[in-house]
C-alpha cells in the first residue's frame, strides 16, 4: 500500500496583504493535516473521489473566521473543530447528492443557541459535486486524529523525547520536563 503526502504551501505575509491560502489538491487518495500543522486563516481544498481530513483546531490558528474554499466532485472532507466553533455552509454550490453532516451544529441552532463572542467560525464556500463535508468536534475528533498512523508516529515522537503527543489534541499544554 503506498501512501503519498501532498506538500502544503508557505504561508506568505506582507505587510498589509493577506496571507496567501493554503492549497490541497486530491486525486483519487487520502490526504490528513493533524495537529499543529498550520496557522493560515484559508484553505483551498480541490479533491477529485479522494477525502481530506483537515484539523482547525490548532491554538495557532488565528481566532475568528476560517474561511475553506472548496471544490469536490465526489470526494469527503473531514473537519476536526472545537467544540464551541459555528459552520457557515450557505456560500456552498451543490450539484448531484451530498451534505455537510454536523450534528452539533445542528443541535445547537435548532436549541437556539448563540455563538459566544471570539468564537471560531468556519464559512465553507465553493463547488460540491456529489461530495459531503463532515464536521467532527470534541472528543469524536481527539478520537479521529487518534485512529491514524500519523498520531502513532506522534506519540512515538512524544516518547522519545519526553513530552506529549499533539495530534490527538494541539491545544494542550507541553509536558515539564
Amino acid at each position: 500500500m503506498t501512501t503519498s503526502t501532498s506538500t502544503t504551501s508557505t504561508i506568505r505575509t506582507v505587510a498589509g496583504a493577506a496571507a496567501e491560502p493554503v492549497r490541497l489538491h486530491v486525486d483519487h487518495n487520502a490526504v490528513k493535516r493533524l495537529g499543529n500543522w498550520t496557522s493560515a486563516d484559508r484553505f483551498e481544498v480541490h479533491a477529485r473521489r479522494g477525502s481530506v481530513v483537515l484539523d482547525l483546531r490548532s491554538p495557532r490558528i488565528p481566532a475568528g473566521e476560517l474561511v475553506v474554499d472548496l471544490d469536490l466532485d465526489r470526494a469527503m472532507v473531514k473537519l476536526l473543530l472545537p467544540d464551541d466553533a459555528v459552520v457557515d455552509q450557505g456560500d456552498i454550490v451543490w450539484s448531484g447528492s451530498g451534505k455537510v453532516k454536523d450534528g452539533v451544529g445542528q443541535q445547537n441552532e435548532r436549541k437556539g443557541v448563540v455563538p459566544a463572542e471570539g468564537v471560531r467560525r468556519v464559512r465553507l464556500t465553493g463547488r460540491i459535486h456529489g461530495g459531503e463535508v463532515r464536521v467532527a468536534r470534541g472528543g469524536v475528533a481527539m478520537l479521529a486524529a487518534m485512529f491514524t498512523r500519523e498520531y502513532v508516529e506522534d506519540a512515538k515522537r512524544a516518547r522519545c523525547e519526553g513530552a506529549w503527543p499533539t495530534v490527538d489534541d494541539p491545544a494542550r499544554a507541553p509536558k515539564n520536563a
